[in-house]
């Protein structure tokens, strides 16, 4: 997994767990399988998030996408 992705994923997790969300809350209003955000989650997996994963999860944190991604280039 590169730098980048490892970022989104760490960002998602923080803004998740600041709105008091479990990762099964989120993975259900995605309308996904209860364990889809502990894959992402889970280093040992290879899963993760795409453009629309992280737009839809923008409206359910209600926080903007830009939020998920870092100042400056990494």
């Amino acid at each position: 997994m590169t730098e980048i992705e490892i970022y989104i994923i760490q960002r998602v997790k923080e803004i998740r767990k600041e709105k008091g969300l479990t990762q099964e809350q989120l993975s259900l209003k995605l309308d996904k399988g209860v364990g889809f955000i502990g894959d992402i989650e889970s280093p040992s997996k290879k899963a993760k998030y795409n453009i629309k994963h992280l737009n839809e999860i923008s409206k359910i944190l209600k926080c903007s996408p830009k939020d998920f991604w870092p100042e400056k280039s990494l």
